[in-house]
């Protein structure tokens, strides 16, 4: 995941998943983009999947490959999509990580906290302009 160094949050897929939940917990992220060797974006690995396709099914994190118990089937959208499409997007594949791709390749992630965070600041300029609007002495 792109954090605020401007980094995305990543993992290769022959990692083991005990790596990619120890890279979690050192970034405090939730998910990580799965990036092969050729820098392609071939999956994403949750905290979701490792408690529902390790723990669940009784595997071992320190022997199963990432690519296993990854997610595969991708949501994703470019640089230029805007709040509405990412929160449409999100909510139609009920993920709550939603990687930015340019050419390829992954220039960030949107999280829903990211989304969620972005909402009540656009609400609370409206409602700011609204409040200097009908007030005395305003506009």
């Amino acid at each position: 995941m792109k954090d605020c160094d401007g980094i995305v949050r990543s993992i290769s897929p022959d990692d083991t998943v005990f790596d990619a939940i120890k890279a979690m917990d050192s970034f405090k992220v939730g998910a990580l983009m799965v990036i092969d060797k050729s820098e392609k974006l071939v999956g994403i690995i949750s905290e979701r999947d490792y408690t529902r396709k390790v723990v669940l099914k009784n595997r071992s994190s320190n022997t199963t490959k990432v690519s296993l118990i990854m997610t595969k089937k991708i949501a994703q959208v470019d640089s230029d999509a805007g709040i509405e499409k990412c929160m449409d997007i999100m909510g139609k594949h009920r993920v709550r990580h939603l990687p930015v791709v340019e050419k390829g390749k992954v220039v960030g992630v949107i999280t829903s906290t990211d989304l969620l965070i972005l909402t009540v600041n656009e609400k609370d300029n409206i409602i700011e302009q609204l409040e200097r609007y009908i007030s005395p002495g305003g506009y």
